[in-house]
């Protein structure tokens, strides 16, 4: 059951007027249609109260069913809807379009930013950035008095120190300041369980949403669906959520660009090994007491290189700022110096006319954008004075290293924002 021409509209549909961010943008559609809205359908899909803003919209709700025994989500990072709808209808491999009868294909957004940390972070808390306080990439602690990589959990200055942020204090079980799903389930009689690569399946992302979760490393596309079809071979004592991690797509994208033919082969090949290894086998899973989902973080935009948007090239704008940006390439924090606010959005103006839209912070956080029930105090800390958001195929890079990304996600581009949602019963 195809959903996409139905909901696309509404979708692509202005919001968050108040911004006045002009036409071409896709906004988070917190009531009913973006990934915030996951977190709280698997806990009705398994008899669990939920523990978020609220479930999917009742249209989708509906469609899928009701109770299941199990329900197995498909985290690919970086699959953009476009992608995805391309590989339905293309048919080859034929696993989605054979599935398409039964299943329910729809649109969702991202949440904003549109970025791993941030959105990961809501699929294990059914919290919004506004209240989880993860919005970005890179954010500066003002607790522990760093400017901190929240996938690595390492000082941004120390990027090959992973988990480093301990030595100030960090405890990624305490971090968050809202409860995440894993216990959330288990004190429902849910089993819930996590199939992560190797290396980043004890990372200090991983232990900070996995307090309670069985957490099962692999290290390929095969190690993965032969351990995850093992586990569905066996009849669970308890409803169970399993969670699958696939991030080679957004790697790829990042290096080579979103359009490049490595994507479609590597997707091609976890479609294939998806229909071999889950739909070509019978096991107890296959009795209609199943759900399975296949969604995504976020999409990704096409961002050729250029010097232009490189900070070090820009030393009045350097010295109008107390630090380097934080946050997302496509959706940057800038920390600015006393009385100089003005200078940097007139030099954004003079220098990129209609590359960048710069926002107040406290603006955008009370837009919404980030989500509702704000946690207005941290994200104040974390997003700075001026929010600066991408256009088209503009970015901000201020790393300290050569600029080598070919693809980015962060902002609010259609590419960007809009995720598919496939589920179908096993």
């Amino acid at each position: 059951m195809d959903w996409i021409d139905r909901l696309l509209p509404e979708l692509m549909a202005p919001r968050f007027e108040s911004l006045g961010l002009g036409p071409g943008r896709v906004y988070p559609h917190y009531d009913g249609y973006s990934l915030l809205n996951l977190p709280d359908s698997v806990c009705r899909w398994l008899g669990a109260e939920t523990l978020g803003p609220g479930s999917l919209d009742d249209s989708l709700m509906g469609a899928v069913g009701g109770r299941f025994r199990r329900v197995i989500v498909f985290l690919i990072d970086g699959l953009g809807l476009e992608r995805f709808r391309q590989a339905v209808e293309r048919g080859d491999p034929p696993a989605w379009q054979a599935l398409l009868d039964r299943a329910v294909f729809a649109p969702l957004t991202s949440i904003s930013p549109s970025t791993t940390a941030a959105a990961l972070t809501t699929l294990w808390t059914a919290a919004s950035p506004a209240r989880h306080g993860v919005v970005g990439y890179e954010l500066w602690l003002k607790e522990v008095g760093i400017l901190a990589n929240m996938i690595h959990h390492s000082p941004v200055s120390s990027p090959n120190d992973p988990g480093g942020l301990r030595r100030s204090g960090f405890d990624p079980q305490k971090f968050l300041p809202v409860p995440t799903l894993g216990p959330h389930l288990a004190r429902h009689g849910i089993r819930v369980e996590a199939f992560m690569h190797h290396s980043i399946a004890r990372s200090g992302l991983s232990e900070m949403h996995f307090p309670q979760v069985a957490v099962f490393p692999y290290r390929n596309l095969g190690d993965l669906f032969v351990s995850l079809r093992s586990r569905l071979e066996q009849v669970p004592d308890r409803p169970t959520y399993t969670y699958v991690y696939w991030g080679d797509l957004d790697e790829l994208a990042h290096r080579y660009g979103p359009d490049d033919r490595r994507i479609t082969l590597e997707f091609d090949l976890f479609s294939r090994v998806f229909q071999q290894e889950l739909l070509g086998h019978g096991s107890q899973a296959g009795s209609g007491k199943t759900l399975v989902v296949v969604t995504a973080d976020h999409g990704m935009a096409a961002t050729p290189r250029s010097v232009e948007y490189e900070i070090r090239s820009q030393p009045e704008l350097i010295d109008a700022l107390q630090m380097y940006p934080s946050g997302e390439t496509r959706l940057a924090y800038l920390f600015i110096r006393p009385g100089a606010a003005e200078r940097v959005e007139e030099y954004f103006s003079r220098r990129w006319p209609d590359r960048f839209e710069i926002v107040s912070s406290q603006r955008l956080i009370d837009s919404g954008l980030f989500g509702p029930q704000p946690n207005v105090d941290l994200l104040r800390q974390r997003t700075g004075d001026r929010v600066v958001i991408a256009r088209e195929d503009a970015y901000l890079w201020w790393a300290d290293k050569e600029n080598t990304l070919l693809g980015r996600h962060g902002g609010l581009n259609a590419e960007e924002m809009l995720i598919p949602f496939f589920a179908f019963k096993l």
